[in-house]
């Protein structure tokens, strides 16, 4: 039998990456899981099915809190993982989960879902002024160089054989990066939870974490000068400066659930993306529910939205948003409910995991190994 092992940095939540990870683990019912740090009240059933394998973040207290405070140690911490004896390895790695070390025999295919965000293309937004304190940013500077380096060592082909990527935006940064090609498999939303009737109200919707490039002070800037009910949703470390800026048509919802989250795609006018994301699970997630997209006209978002489907803006300003929401106002009859739900619908968990076992299984015979086969 094949002896499948997956990585993924750490299990402290459900988000895309999680989900994309549930999907993988689908088609790898037997294999086993390593992660830096997993708390089970926080992840799905599917995520919890596998042996698990963690670090000594694991017993850290107050680590599950904290535990990216803890990134100048996890490249040491990845690589102290055994993994001698499985046949394939699957990473799926927005910071250091590709950096395992592999026995030769083994293949490691890495689906990157971006390179370090911390080190690399947006380090001045974790760590620029304002950001956090000073000693932070002192600490930040000193190891960027050092995290990088590390980095690029074991993005070659010597640690990764194949890599596989979410978007094409993302698979530039690689090659920017690494040196190296990627494969594009797209993520998914799940669109079976969009079903409701569409009946649009008077309110723009954001469903996001409050990161500070997800770029939500330029949404409520823009709200605040057009007056227009804007419904957020989310939490994150920026909450209380984004409340603070906010004017009386801000509404901050909180966290919700997944039912709750489709009403609001279903009578939203539109959801507004201002941030340059990796792909874009939301985006894809507004379209599924008939509800066209505002974007930032950069990143993955570029490789989702169609122009019956929604509106892009330029630059990643305030009065760019403004402008493509009085477009919006006047001209919504030109993103027809029809038109966003099929698209959204293309990029299914099916699909995805159809065009990943593809790419694996090709990979896999191209080493010259025996057939896959699993219990």
């Amino acid at each position: 039998m094949t002896r499948v092992a997956i990585i993924h940095d750490w299990l402290t939540g459900m988000r895309g990456g999680e989900s994309v990870l549930e999907a993988i683990i689908e088609l790898f019912p037997t294999a086993e899981l390593f992660t830096l740090i997993c708390i089970p009240d926080k992840i799905s059933p599917t995520l919890k099915q596998l042996k698990t394998h963690t670090s000594w973040l694991q017993k850290i207290p107050g680590a599950k809190r904290r535990y990216r405070h803890f990134l100048p140690w996890m490249p040491g911490m990845i690589e102290q993982f055994d993994l001698s004896h499985f046949d394939l390895i699957l990473s799926s790695s927005h910071c250091v989960a590709k950096g395992i070390q592999k026995s030769k025999n083994s293949l490691h295919i890495s689906y990157i879902h971006a390179p370090m965000r911390y080190i690399w293309d947006r380090f001045d937004d974790y760590f620029g002024p304002g950001r956090t304190s000073w000693i932070t940013r002192l600490g930040a500077h000193l190891l960027r160089k050092k995290l990088q380096t590390w980095d690029q060592k074991v993005s070659t082909p010597s640690r990764i054989d194949h890599i596989l990527t979410n978007s094409q935006f993302i698979a530039s940064q690689i090659r920017n990066h690494y040196g190296r090609e990627a494969q594009v498999v797209y993520p998914f939303a799940h669109s079976e939870r969009f079903t409701l009737p569409r009946k649009p109200e008077n309110y723009y919707l954001m469903v996001t974490a409050f990161a500070p490039y997800k770029k939500v002070d330029i949404a409520i800037e823009a709200f605040n000068q057009l007056r227009l009910p804007l419904w957020i949703v989310g939490s994150g470390q920026d909450e209380i400066l984004l409340k603070n800026r906010s004017g009386p048509q801000i509404r901050f919802l909180g966290s919700t659930s997944n039912q709750a989250i489709a009403e609001l795609y279903s009578k939203c006018k539109a959801l507004i993306f201002p941030g340059i994301e990796d792909f874009g699970i939301t985006p894809l997630e507004a379209m599924a529910a008939g509800a066209p997209v505002i974007a930032y006209g950069e990143g993955g978002a570029r490789e989702t939205l169609q122009e019956n489907t929604g509106i892009f803006f330029t630059p990643q300003s305030s009065e760019a948003l403004i402008s493509a929401v009085q477009i919006m106002e006047s001209q919504s009859h030109l993103f027809p409910e029809s038109a966003c739900r099929q698209r959204g619908k293309e990029f299914s968990r099916q699909r995805f995991q159809k065009n990943f076992m593809k790419a694996i299984q090709e990979y896999w015979t191209a080493s010259g190994k025996p057939p896959l086969t699993f219990n």
